[in-house]
């Protein structure tokens, strides 16, 4: 080979080397359009420029902006559903459909920014609702793109960007839930960077951006782990934790009504969101006639004690923790891993088991209730108590029986309590008031909305505007 070969030949390959240096560059700026960062820095600096753009814009901007996201979402909760089944292989498409739409519909946006005012001899003073700045936002692999949906819609009318770390299993989904808000808060002139997230996440990521200087606030959706990470990040955190809801069924329910609600509840998307039905306490009176009509619902009833056992060694392999291969997953798949072959029509697993039994005591997040049976309403409000483990979360009770609904409420202390309806109710499917997929027992926010992303400040004028 000739040095004017030789010469040809490194030109070429080293143009090529540039070539392909450049390729994931380009990849990479495209993404960033989109609001995809891969470096956790980058992405905060960029939410940090945004957010210093929508303080300068109105209320109404911020209205018109998240009016648009909700609107262009619209076009795409199919997609998104379909992405988070095929992504986790959790949960179930339909009810996906129905989480997405509630929380693009009923998260409530600037119409939560209520200021206050005082006046008197003394003056006036307002209080009013500002932003905190960048937004933290860790979520889950079980509601990932409506708890992005329903963050974001209340986070920017609170005047906030968004930085999201999203659970590794549902990455995809959930950053292509961010692509699509972006693609609405350009529409509708809103600034670029407004709603970051995080491609290819990890656990340094998220530490990362927790720890970020001009991150002001976090919120995290998650299990106990997380909570307790963001708890301990020396920054103000809303945290969203685990759950364990029971069901109260007294002598004086609809039974009938009662059985319906406890099934379409429990097996909601396979029982995924915290709020779902985990575990059910009935009074000896009704229990078997309960049973019988979960049974009309689309409820599978085991019996056997050798078969609650095969199960529970599937499903709880090692004590108080739940096998992770069957979160989610629908009761005729988990049925058939211990050899009960069942059609589409079962939704949910139901047995009696003792009060401490391992699906009880423990979330399962799975198709299954345990049932549990007591003698009166006054135990079966003991142990709900006792099961609940004070996450204060939900709770739900079927009872015509004014003295046990309030006892339990009274009692139980949690941020849901759904009376005589299945557990989704609470977040507003067939029930009253808005929705939130960032339920934050354990920091004592509870259903977050807008004015949860705000700082409360008071303005005094001393001495002036009082004209009585």
């Amino acid at each position: 080979m000739s040095i004017q070969d030789m010469d040809l030949t490194r030109l070429v390959r080293e143009v090529c080397e540039k070539l392909q240096s450049q390729l994931p560059a380009d990849e990479e700026d495209k993404a960033k359009d989109k609001g995809i960062f891969k470096d956790p820095d980058e992405a905060v600096e960029a939410a940090w420029k945004a957010q210093k753009e929508l303080f300068e814009m109105t209320l109404s901007d911020r209205k018109r902006i998240t009016d648009t996201i909700k609107s262009h979402l619209l076009l795409y909760v199919e997609e998104l559903s379909r992405m988070v089944v095929e992504e986790t292989g959790m949960g179930r498409v339909a009810d996906k459909i129905v989480k997405n739409r509630l929380a693009i519909e009923k998260t409530p946006s600037t119409e939560d920014l209520r200021a206050g005012v005082f006046t008197g001899d003394d003056g006036l003073t307002l209080l009013e609702l500002s932003p905190f700045g960048v937004i933290g936002a860790i979520t889950p692999s079980t509601n990932p793109t409506e708890t992005v949906i329903c963050n974001t819609i209340g986070m920017v009318a609170a005047g906030n960007s968004v930085v999201f770390s999203p659970h590794p299993g549902a990455y995809k989904a959930t950053n292509r839930a961010v692509e699509l808000i972006n693609e609405a808060i350009r529409m509708a002139g809103g600034p670029k960077n407004l709603v970051v997230t995080i491609d290819e996440p990890t656990m340094a990521k998220s530490e990362q951006i927790m720890k970020h200087k001009k991150i002001s606030i976090l919120c995290a959706t998650g299990g106990p782990g997380l909570v307790k990470a963001v708890l301990s990040s020396g920054k103000k955190a809303i945290g969203a934790g685990a759950g364990n809801p029971p069901v109260v069924v007294d002598q004086t329910a609809n039974i009938e009504k009662a059985a319906k609600d406890i099934v379409d509840g429990s097996s909601f998307d396979n029982n995924l969101p915290c709020i779902a039905e985990k575990e059910g306490i009935i009074v000896d009176a009704v229990f078997d006639y309960l049973v019988f009509n979960m049974k009309k619902h689309g409820a599978y009833e085991i019996k056997d004690r050798n078969t609650i056992n095969k199960l529970t060694n599937l499903l709880v392999p090692e004590k108080w923790k739940p096998n992770k291969d069957f979160i989610g997953k629908d009761a005729k798949v988990i049925l058939k891993a211990i050899g009960i072959e069942v059609d589409d029509s079962i939704r949910l697993i139901i047995m009696e088991v003792e009060k401490d039994h391992p699906f009880v005591v423990e979330e399962l997040m799975m198709p299954v209730l345990p049932l549990v049976r007591v003698k009166d309403a006054w135990e079966a409000i003991d142990l709900a108590v006792q099961v609940e483990h004070g996450f204060r979360h939900t709770a739900i009770c079927h009872s015509k029986d004014i003295d046990v609904l309030t006892e339990m409420g009274h009692r139980i202390q949690t941020t849901i309590f759904v009376k005589n309806g299945p557990s989704y109710a609470g977040i507003g499917v067939g029930g009253e008031g808005y929705t939130t997929f960032t339920i934050a027992g354990p920091t004592g926010e509870g259903l977050t909305s807008a004015s949860t992303f705000t700082r409360k400040r008071r303005c005094a004028l001393i001495g002036g505007f009082n004209i009585r």
